[in-house]
């Protein structure tokens, strides 16, 4: 911490208590000692000296003993040399104004007991603008709502904006996240409430603009309101200060914003709040104090623009908004995630096949970012003729303090069940194979692509509100942009996939489910082991683990393997019981590594589908993305309909484009050797893992082995060449049991 800092602010106590001590000394030569003195209608004395202290103060003689403990705060004058940078000091020194302008604004009560309305609304019309602190009765009445969290917090305003228009602009920024304002102070003679009321904006309790009064020492009127809160809802006792601070750090998520030229007394003020954990961010190039300690982040934050100012005081104060509604012309919930949306009613579509559809969530820096900003870059679907397809790239950007890149694929696959609570829309798949379908009735209705990133801003906001902080979206529906973020997106998956490269099914007790696809797959339960990603290709372990860590509550729960049945096969008693019970009773048991002997269930999410080819004594497998005829004599979609529904399909298996090179894949019915055919372009995507692995179980030419569509797409077609480049299949055993 600078020495700037520590001496305007260490100078600016001394002359506030001195100032104090001017007032009282004044008031005593007016009045007598035993003169009543307090606060109009409270039970609460001076509240901010009282819960800090105990100290009751009733009568002018009663300020002695506040004036004269102030007085003790304040620490030694900064020397010129060897300063210590030490914001304890500093803190004191804030503490001790707090109290005198407390005691300042009993003494103006006393000299000028008309001077505030203390009523809910102000009385314009009389001229009385400034309401004073509040009563007992309007602590009851609004003090609650920083309890049940129905106004998390207040803003602090003081001194005055350049214009009205700005100060209307910040102060409805706040009111939109439920936050009170508490206005005080003026600046060059005017304030941001005689702007309020030049822009005609109504003020008063009952509008959470609240004008507490003309002055800096009015602001003290806030502290005041949050500690009673902290005494007459959080059960604080009086002068337990490090209870009634630690409340309102933790309970109450407020700060001030300063407009204007910051001197000594107000520099002071925000060094009190900061004993609060209230931060003060200001619009002027004042001193900062940035490390974190006593405030959740920053202690003083300069320079702010207007533009800027409400989203950088809720991310500095660490107040995570609760985004209530959604503002989209279509229903809105879980009872529309399994709803389908077919031909007849479609009216346009993207991915599965047919178009290019990817999905990318990635963390971003704080200051990268605006909240709440979604952008459709390239024709929306109101400009597509009915039965078009479209490309569709959606790119989320997330910002927070405790965001981490481990969660962005957690945050990636929530997109699939979002995007499905929407009224009349359709979505299947995940990362670059994703299926979005339009119906007739959303458009009808006035949907937009825009409103896909509405509901992902305001859901994100909701459920991870632990995490995150701001969210932005992106929509992308030119060709050449989907394609630029689908090869970005694959390399992503590629960095994200290879974390769990090293790591064995041994090595862990504890597996995860996933139950995201439930919706269209009511028996489905995917189990996601090191050795087997999650059919989607969404989900690794650590995926998962990360998601459990994020929501204990959510899709992604804890499987404890319990008693190995079946080391060959992949059988354990835990997994068992946990997919019995998940699964409603209709699945009892599955073997991880085999799709002969009853495989693991599959929903309509899997990237790939595997079939066994008894001919060629293997399997092949076949990505969604493909479209053509397979060995198995069904196309894609019609594999998904014969065994996606969440049945457990002995011969067939739903898996991830990864899964195919993990060393478990299928091992109990042989592993990757047994793999005969492949879409050419799943084949060339894949070609690096599978030629390595393809060393590692001894057959160095393997890749070259294995067959695809321009071989053939029927057993009798492919066999020859198998037979011809010696395919380790063709030498095992039967795969028929």
């Amino acid at each position: 911490m600078s020495k700037l800092v520590a001496f305007a602010g260490i100078q600016g106590g001394y002359k506030v208590v001195s100032a104090a001590e001017g007032l009282y000394n004044k008031a005593l030569a007016t009045y007598n000692a035993d003169t009543k003195i307090g606060f109009p209608n409270t039970a609460y004395y001076l509240p901010v000296i009282y819960s800090l202290t105990g100290m009751k103060v009733e009568t002018l003689e009663d300020l002695k003993k506040p004036l004269a403990f102030a007085r003790g705060l304040l620490p030694p004058h900064i020397k010129g040399k060897n300063h210590l940078p030490y914001l304890g000091p500093l803190l004191d020194s804030g503490m001790a104004a707090i109290f005198c302008y407390e005691i300042m604004e009993a003494l103006r009560i006393l000299d000028q007991p008309d001077f505030y309305h203390p009523e809910e609304d102000p009385d314009l019309e009389a001229g009385k603008k400034w309401v004073g602190p509040a009563d007992d009765v309007i602590l009851r009445k609004r003090g609650v709502e920083f309890v049940d969290g129905s106004a998390p917090g207040f803003a602090a305003i003081v001194g005055a904006c350049p214009n009205a228009e700005i100060a209307k602009m910040i102060v409805e920024d706040y009111q939109k996240k439920n936050l009170y304002i508490f206005c005080a102070a003026h600046h060059n003679g005017t304030t941001v409430i005689d702007q309020l009321i030049e822009a005609k904006v109504q003020i008063g309790w009952n509008t959470r603009i609240v004008p507490f009064g003309p002055d800096i020492s009015s602001a003290v009127f806030a502290l005041g309101f949050a500690n009673r809160a902290a005494m007459a809802f959080g059960g604080v006792q009086p002068g337990d200060f490090k209870k009634i601070l630690h409340y309102n750090k933790d309970r109450v998520f407020a700060f001030v914003n300063a407009f204007g030229d910051i001197g000594t007394e107000w520099g002071v003020a925000a060094a009190g709040c900061v004993n609060w954990g209230f931060p003060t961010l200001a619009d002027t190039d004042i001193p900062e104090i940035l490390p974190t300690g006593i405030c959740t982040y920053e202690h003083v934050v300069a320079n702010v623009p207007h533009s800027e100012i409400c989203q950088r005081s809720v991310e500095v104060r660490g107040l995570k908004v609760n985004v209530t509604e959604i503002d989209i012309p279509l229903s809105f919930g879980p009872a529309y995630e399994g709803e389908r949306v077919r031909g007849a009613d479609l009216h346009c579509q993207c991915g599965g096949g047919k178009t290019q559809c990817t999905e990318l969530v990635k963390m971003a820096e704080m200051n990268e970012i605006e909240d709440g900003k979604v952008v459709v870059v390239g024709p929306d679907v109101m400009d597509l003729k009915e039965g078009s397809t479209f490309p569709l790239g959606i790119y989320v950007q997330i910002a927070g303090r405790e965001f981490q890149t481990d969660f962005e694929p957690i945050m990636e696959r929530q997109i699939h069940h979002l995007i499905n609570y929407i009224q009349g829309i359709m979505h299947i798949g995940q990362r670059d194979i994703s299926w979005v379908r339009i119906s007739k009735s959303a458009m009808e209705k006035g949907f937009s692509l825009k409103n896909i990133g509405v509901v992902l801003h305001a859901k994100f906001h909701q459920d991870f509100k632990k995490i995150v902080d701001k969210v932005q979206v992106t929509l992308y529906t030119k060709k050449e942009d989907v394609d630029k973020l689908t090869d970005r997106a694959r390399a992503e998956y590629k960095t994200r996939d290879e974390r769990v490269d090293k790591m064995t099914d041994e090595d862990v007790e504890t597996y995860y489910s996933c139950t995201l696809c439930q919706s269209f797959a009511p028996s489905h339960v995917c189990s996601v082991s090191p050795e087997r990603t999650g059919l989607c290709g969404a989900y690794n372990w650590m995926d998962c683990k990360a998601s459990f860590e994020i929501n204990p509550t959510g899709p992604n729960q804890p499987i404890v393997k319990g008693e190995c049945l079946d080391p060959v096969l992949g059988q354990w008693k835990g997994v068992n019981d946990f997919i019995q019970k998940a699964s409603r009773g209709a699945v009892t048991h599955y073997n991880f590594y085999s799709m002969v002997i009853d495989p693991m269930t599959t929903c309509g999410c899997c990237e790939c589908i595997a079939a066994m080819l008894p001919a060629c004594n293997g399997i092949m497998s076949v990505g969604r993305d493909y479209s053509g005829e397979t060995p198995s004599g069904m196309k894609f979609t019609t594999l998904a309909g014969v065994m996606g529904g969440g049945a457990s399909s002995p011969g067939f298996v739903g898996h991830s484009k990864f899964n195919i090179t993990q060393k478990k894949f299928i091992a109990g019915d042989g592993g990757l050797l047994r793999l005969v055919w492949l879409p050419k372009m799943l084949k060339e995507e894949l070609k690096d893992r599978l030629v390595k692995r393809g060393e590692e179980l001894g057959v160095p030419g393997f890749y070259d082995m294995i067959a695809d569509e321009t071989v053939g797409v029927t057993e009798e077609e492919i066999l020859p060449f198998l037979q011809e480049k010696g395919h380790p299949a063709l030498s095992m055993e039967s795969i028929v049991r």
